[in-house]
């Protein structure tokens, strides 16, 4: 399936690439951290032959993998996902090259784990919500879903997961198990900051000045709403409710204007992660 990317997309793309490289290279990797993905390879394997870069292995780990996902998944691996995975070791190897690090940064194991997490899981969730992706174990994952039938979520933790195995059985238990601690807090966080990205507001108001609200938030805010039939359960009055969903960044103004046009109407608001349909691609 091709993504279609816009100008704006692309650079969003390469922002959150960039994030996730910081991340990788002034926490995770100086402190062995092998916390899932290709960059917990390179950690891994940097180990075992520490005169090749991290990003170097990377890179050739992602050739391969390619590779493999070409003849073992087919071509649903397009330019996009090549693209961000090689881009990344690129930028590993030109922070190795620029900065480098004689070690961590700090010598505590959970505060490089934490500060790690939060970089990356920022960066990697800034490309998942242009719906791209960062390659790497993503195409492990396609491969063991391809022929055990699990679903890609699952897949692709217990790609994550044998990354994990490797780093307790090559730079020991502590080590091992940060990383995998790092692996589940990952996934976590990326969903949370994917959900804040597209945190939208639900509101509905009763109010005796409907023309005028609906006409401000039509007219105005350019957002479409929908007015609803109902009768007051003690006043038995009909009423009308106005029902509109907007972003949060403009559920204030909203509120505000709201309130200035009827001081007695009454709003409830309700937060929604995703909303699909004409007028709602925001």
């Amino acid at each position: 399936m091709k993504i279609k990317v816009t100008f704006r997309s692309f650079l969003l793309i390469n922002f959150g690439l960039l994030i996730t490289a910081l991340g990788l290279y002034f926490f995770l990797i100086p402190a062995n951290l092998a916390a899932g993905g290709v960059g917990g390879l390179g950690v891994i394997i940097n180990r075992l032959l520490p005169q090749i870069p991290v990003g170097v292995i990377m890179f050739i780990f992602n050739i391969i993998l390619f590779i493999l996902a070409f003849l073992l998944v087919g071509r649903e691996f397009g330019g996009l996902t090549v693209y961000n995975s090689l881009l990344l070791s690129v930028l590993i190897y030109i922070l190795e090259l620029l900065i480098p690090l004689k070690g961590p940064l700090v010598g505590d194991l959970l505060v490089n784990l934490i500060y790690g997490m939060l970089t990356t899981s920022m960066g990697m969730a800034i490309v998942f919500n242009q719906n791209a992706s960062t390659g790497g174990t993503d195409i492990i994952a396609a491969i063991i879903s391809k022929f055990t039938g699990l679903n890609i979520g699952r897949s692709l933790l217990i790609a994550d997961s044998l990354i994990a195995l490797a780093a307790i059985l090559v730079l020991g238990v502590e080590i091992g198990l940060y990383s995998l601690l790092g692996i589940l807090v990952n996934t976590t966080l990326i969903d949370k900051i994917i959900s804040g990205f597209n945190t939208k507001y639900q509101v509905a108001i009763v109010s005796q000045k409907e023309e005028l609200i609906t006409d401000f938030i039509t007219r105005k805010m350019d957002r479409g709403v929908t007015l609803l039939h109902g009768t007051g359960g003690y006043s038995k009055e009909a009423k009308r409710v106005i029902y509109t969903v907007v972003p949060r960044n403009e559920y204030t103004i909203i509120r505000n204007k709201i309130m200035e046009i009827d001081p007695q109407a009454f709003i409830w608001v309700k937060i929604v992660s995703e909303v699909h349909g004409e007028g709602y691609t925001f």
